[in-house]
């Protein structure tokens, strides 16, 4: 036996093998995120910026992101601003292709863009329900379809901001509740589906958070409510949120609920539903200018 050819393979095998460490450990990641015109998608976009990580910022209001393009490259040139309206096909397929071309490759995926509602289903208008599923829930899916090769080569992260109206429906909120349910229907299949890809896949239900989903509720409509019935100075911040989104995805978990009143209300909904149901409708009755009676 050659044992010096054997050793020279050795130490070539050694050399390559720490060659692509280094270069997964030394290469900037990126980051694609929907919804990063505000909220928390925009907190994602400062945090991970923050972190060196190349940052593709998808939004339909594109001279917000073209704004946060030039503020987040200040500190960090690898950012790159797409119009995206997730709820077209067509855009969520451009936004990948433009993060291949500019980046090589996605490592992760935060599907954040979304919109919420606030009307009895006996009087909401069906095409608000369908517009609703057509961004929380169908945008998430297209932009996870056409990522989703890039993601299994880099066994990297697809994550859904969900809600506690993913685990328990809300009242008022029909079409929100169902986009998150299947949100999370879908995101908790296609981990299952990937186990042995060592695909993460992680569902983020922050709970009430400070941002401007409220205020861009639809009405029964389809109109802008324009005003949001919670106390927003109380609530988490997107910051928070982005931060422990950050850390979710470092530790690969399966899920994060981010606050003690999320956590109570899956709590009860297992041992309690009936009494949860009570206390849903008598606190969201409380909403000013509440469509329940």
């Amino acid at each position: 036996m050659n044992f010096n050819f054997l050793a020279h393979n050795f130490v070539l095998l050694h050399l390559q093998q720490n060659k692509r460490s280094n270069y997964r450990i030394m290469r900037n990641k990126v980051v694609v995120i929907t919804g990063a015109s505000s909220g928390i998608g925009l907190a994602c976009a400062k945090e991970f910026a923050s972190r060196s990580y190349c940052v593709v910022l998808a939004a339909r209001n594109i001279e917000k992101l073209i704004e946060i393009e030039k503020e987040l490259k200040l500190t960090n040139p690898n950012i790159l601003a797409v119009k995206t309206d997730v709820s077209k096909e067509e855009d969520c397929i451009n936004l990948i292709n433009l993060a291949i071309t500019n980046f090589n490759t996605i490592d992760i995926l935060i599907s954040n863009a979304g919109i919420s509602m606030r009307a009895l289903f006996s009087e909401v208008d069906l095409k608000v329900i369908k517009q609703l599923m057509d961004v929380n829930f169908w945008g998430a899916v297209y932009c996870t379809k056409h990522a989703l090769p890039y993601l299994l080569k880099q066994q990297g992260s697809v994550v859904g901001v969900s809600s506690i109206a993913g685990f328990k429906g809300l009242p008022a909120r029909t079409g929100y509740s169902a986009s998150k349910f299947a949100l999370q229907g879908f995101l908790d299949t296609l981990r299952v589906e990937n186990l042995k890809n060592d695909l993460h896949v992680m569902i983020v239900a922050p709970g009430f958070t400070s941002s401007n989903i409220r205020k861009n509720a639809l009405n029964e409509n389809g109109h802008e409510q324009g005003e949001s019935p919670l106390e927003e100075g109380n609530l988490m911040s997107a910051e928070e949120v982005a931060i422990q989104i950050y850390k979710g995805i470092e530790r690969r978990k399966r899920s994060i609920v981010l606050t003690w009143q999320g956590r109570l209300v899956i709590f009860l909904n297992k041992i309690c539903p009936r009494l949860l149901d009570i206390i849903e409708y008598n606190t969201m009755r409380k909403e000013p200018n509440s469509p329940l009676k």
